[in-house]
């Protein structure tokens, strides 16, 4: 099994990367391949809405979103992670999930019955917003959404504050372990 992981910070190494690795580091101690895919240096642009993705890849092809979704295509499983930029995701994450909802909604056999997790990097305000755009997503596309005992979001303005978020830290371990469970229920052959 294998799952991805899209950190949609501008900062690479960032708190929205550390969420991300917080849930890897689970689902590794379960046996269960991860990848992160940044998209700090990843040009996404937005979607045309032309509707030429009815072969299951979208028709721009000058910029890094089919290299992406193909990982998520591939992936068992995907986490979105994004810091609250304007009390949401970022543009970049943004603009990967509409053409990626547009290409899965009509080939919905693309992600359906996935495992998906969101995670939000977040300063003060905006998390609830954030997750709830991912977690739409996921819906969305009929990915089954893991959870945990709270919102999978954490708390931190500079890079590494988030690791002082002890609560917030803890839910992202636990939501690793949710995330390896429901894989392992979808998948109990691997």
């Amino acid at each position: 099994m294998k799952v991805v992981g899209i950190n949609g910070s501008l900062r690479a190494d960032g708190n929205t990367f550390i969420l991300i690795n917080t849930v890897f580091e689970e689902l590794r101690k379960e046996g269960i391949n991860t990848e992160m895919i940044q998209l700090f240096d990843k040009d996404i642009k937005p979607c045309r809405g032309c509707g030429a993705c009815r072969n299951g890849s979208c028709a721009l092809e000058n910029d890094d979103f089919n290299r992406v979704f193909d990982k998520m295509a591939e992936a068992d499983g995907i986490i979105l992670g994004s810091p609250v930029y304007s009390a949401d995701v970022s543009a970049r994450m943004k603009a990967l999930l509409e053409r990626a909802g547009y290409v899965a909604a009509i080939n919905p056999e693309i992600l359906r019955h996935k495992a998906g997790a969101a995670v939000a990097a977040v300063r003060r305000g905006g998390g609830m917003t954030a997750v709830d755009t991912l977690n739409h997503f996921f819906l969305n596309k009929e990915i089954f959404v893991a959870g945990s005992t709270y919102w999978n979001m954490v708390y931190g303005k500079d890079s590494g504050d988030v690791l002082k978020d002890e609560e917030g830290m803890r839910n992202m371990k636990n939501l690793g372990q949710n995330m390896a469970y429901l894989l392992k229920k979808l998948h109990p052959e691997d």
